[in-house]
């Protein structure tokens, strides 16, 4: 197997600076993988038609970036929905379907993957209660956000005491969306009429996904931010469901973004 660089995360100011040493996080683009051609790098799809040893040794790299076993990186099995699964020290390794996790225990890693999609990390380091939460526009819109938070509480969290950041996801820029796309927001509050530009020649709109989650992030009572990074055109870095489709290439691969309770 083709060896390379370790993985060299992104990492989020506000993050560091609310969590200290107390949580661990990383946003994880395509360096330091094993996988090659179409995936090329640190592709940790499951999903994927990769090679799945490819992916496994992948996966166990972002976990010894923790310094966890492959065992205690957790991830779901991603259908855009709006649940949120909870994690605890019995955790055998299982994939239910949801699209978010939250934990209270230390020494396991809360792994969302995106290839456009929102990948949001969730810390309480005062009362040592993670999340982690992968938020397309449907998830976005359906409440994955605002129900990571409460299961965040249900494991001690105070919402007054939660920073969240938005990893690298699609940008405005790069996300054209038609009519009834723009309709479906609107039907949902009128109010979000101002996360579209109208195209003047199609009838199109280009959409702020990183706008409005970080919009409903606000109004859910947590202090947030975004790394500002769009993964449509940075093909070095970034896996893009997207791209993949405009150039008419077969598959695509998935980064992950993942956060541990430190051990003590």
């Amino acid at each position: 197997m083709q060896d390379a660089a370790s993985p060299a995360p992104i990492e989020s100011a506000l993050l560091n600076e609310a969590a200290g040493s107390t949580i661990r996080h990383g946003y994880f683009t395509r360096a330091g993988g094993v996988s090659e051609g179409i995936y090329r790098g640190l592709n940790v799809g499951l999903g994927s038609s990769d090679e799945r040893d490819k992916v496994m040794e992948n996966r166990r790299r972002v976990a010894a970036w923790f310094s966890l076993p492959i065992e205690r990186l957790a991830t779901v099995h991603q259908v855009h929905s709006p649940d949120v699964a909870t994690i605890g020290a019995d955790y055998d390794g299982a994939r239910p379907e949801a699209d978010a996790m939250v934990t209270a225990t230390p020494g396991i890693a809360l792994g969302v993957l995106a290839a456009d999609c929102g990948p949001i990390l969730f810390a309480d380091p005062d009362n040592r209660v993670i999340g982690a939460a992968h938020a397309g526009w449907k998830g976005a819109l359906t409440g994955v956000l605002e129900n990571t938070i409460a299961a965040m509480e249900t494991l001690g969290a105070e919402r007054a005491c939660i920073v969240a950041c938005l990893g690298p996801s699609i940008s405005q820029a790069s996300y054209e969306v038609g009519p009834e796309f723009v309709d479906r927001f609107i039907a949902e509050d009128p109010d979000y009429e101002r996360f579209f530009v109208p195209l003047a020649t199609s009838g199109h709109a280009m959409f702020d996904l990183p706008a409005l989650t970080i919009d409903r992030l606000a109004r859910a009572g947590v202090r947030a931010e975004s790394l500002g990074l769009c993964t449509y055109p940075d093909s070095e870095r970034f896996f893009s469901y997207r791209r993949t489709t405009h150039r008419k290439e077969p598959d695509y691969g998935r980064q992950i973004s993942a956060i541990s309770i430190r051990e003590t």
